[in-house]
């Protein structure tokens, strides 16, 4: 067990990066809920594979639910989950795959969520016994320490990049729109220990996510204007987004199951990304840098339970160079945040700070792009001090390039698992 242990604490670190958020936050399924919130050369041998069978995506029955969400550090969905349902909080999170809610009230003093999930109140609610082929240790694509508690049923031990350990029963249970719309059974995690708040929606390309098991064939968000304390509303679709003819679509990157990069997370949302702009200046940084190498590392991935953008290395000294070569003598010294950020200024600076780094542009093959406005550059972190909202992704202790939900405010992002791609839309996210 702690073998697993050991390595699930890099792995999920790669895989799920949400706990950022504690250094303060005919037809096709369609859904959405409440959330309060390179491309590969041409000669590679590594060749497209999806997880998903083109008939397993079709002949779907389909649901149409929309809803607005408030966001602050992290995407908050309100999912009806049992039978009569019950609303339960839980990070959207496109860089993880187990879903898992609360099912009890052990949490840190002041943190009770509003409400935690009553197995016994629901009628398609049941455990997974030990003899669950899932409650074995090795699943292709989810691997996860399970073991026989004392009531023979199937246990689960999860932990975070920051060594947070959620565990519990993994379990089978329905979500409950309405009486006409719900979904199968599927498995989730009943955490009966864990000091978050909020559960889990594992949205990744693995086969027990979310999506994944709810056959979902498409799901879309625009995170909005985050503005101090204020918690503004953005939109939350699973199923057909009708703004989506004003987006800009890039294929997934995908790798067949054989390949085993020990740097490389096959179920994320690998996209092609070929530059770096700033202030209108090509930073010179080579495509490669942003492309999966031979061991994964460099693999760039949009992540919806990151908070901030963190780049490898060589890219990330390259940003860093050109900040400095702007606003050096404005920095602030000696300061880290969260032990992730170290471009950083006092209030009285970060004004003029923002102005003269200027916005920041992340291209894409096909032309798409994602442009960060100048005042979307820089976060306020604590006590009036504001970063840049790019990190190193070593100090995350992996090798990827991620974009994070900071740097997707006022941005439509919908992950098209049909089509393998993923769509951008700049829009004013109300």
């Amino acid at each position: 067990m702690e073998t697993y242990k050991a390595f699930l604490i890099v792995f999920l670190s790669f895989l799920h990066l949400s706990i950022a958020k504690k250094n303060q936050e005919n037809t096709t399924l369609s859904l959405s809920f409440p959330i309060t919130t390179t491309p590969l050369s041409q000669n590679s041998s590594l060749k497209s594979f999806s997880l998903f069978s083109s008939k397993a995506m079709t002949n779907v029955p389909s649901l149409n639910y929309k809803s607005n969400f408030k966001y602050s550090m992290a995407l908050i969905v309100t999912l009806p989950i049992g039978t009569p349902p019950q609303d339960q909080q839980m990070v959207l999170d496109t860089g993880s795959q187990l879903s898992w809610i609360q099912c009890n009230k052990k949490l840190a003093p002041r943190k009770t969520p509003p409400t935690t999930f009553d197995p016994s109140l629901s009628s398609s609610f049941s455990a997974l016994p030990c003899n669950h082929p899932l409650c074995k240790p090795r699943i292709p694509d989810f691997t996860l320490p399970t073991s026989c508690d004392q009531n023979r049923l199937c246990h689960y031990s999860y932990f975070y990049a920051d060594g947070t350990l959620a565990e519990g029963n993994l379990v089978r249970e329905k979500l409950t729109f309405s009486n006409s719309q719900t979904t199968p059974p599927l498995i989730l995690g009943c955490a009966t220990e864990s000091r978050d708040v909020e559960g889990i929606l594992g949205m990744n390309l693995g086969r027990f996510s979310f999506a994944s098991q709810a056959k979902v064939q498409k799901f879309s968000y625009c995170v909005p204007n985050r503005q101090g304390r204020i918690m503004p509303s953005g939109i939350f679709y699973l199923g057909q987004n009708p703004n989506s003819h004003m987006f800009q679509y890039i294929n997934l990157l995908t790798f067949p199951q054989i390949q085993r990069m020990p740097n490389l997370d096959p179920l994320a949302y690998t996209i092609s990304m070929v530059g770096i702009k700033i202030g209108g200046k090509k930073l010179n940084i080579p495509e490669s840098v942003f492309r999966p190498d031979a061991g994964g590392s460099g693999q760039t991935m949009i992540d919806s339970g990151t908070q901030y953008t963190f780049l490898v290395e060589e890219a990330y000294n390259k940003v860093r160079d050109e900040v400095v070569r702007l606003v050096g003598p404005k920095l602030k010294k000696g300061y880290v945040y969260g032990e992730s950020l170290d471009m950083c200024f006092d209030a009285i600076n970060s004004v003029e700070a923002s102005r003269s780094i200027g916005d920041m542009t992340l291209e894409f093959e096909n032309g798409v792009q994602i442009l960060v406005n100048k005042d979307k550059m820089l976060d306020d972190v604590s006590g009036g001090i504001h970063c840049v909202g790019i990190g190193r992704s070593e100090t995350l202790g992996i090798a990827s390039n991620i974009i994070g939900n900071f740097h997707q405010q006022n941005l439509w992002v919908e992950f098209d698992l049909s089509n393998k791609r993923v769509g951008f839309g700049k829009v004013e996210c109300k």
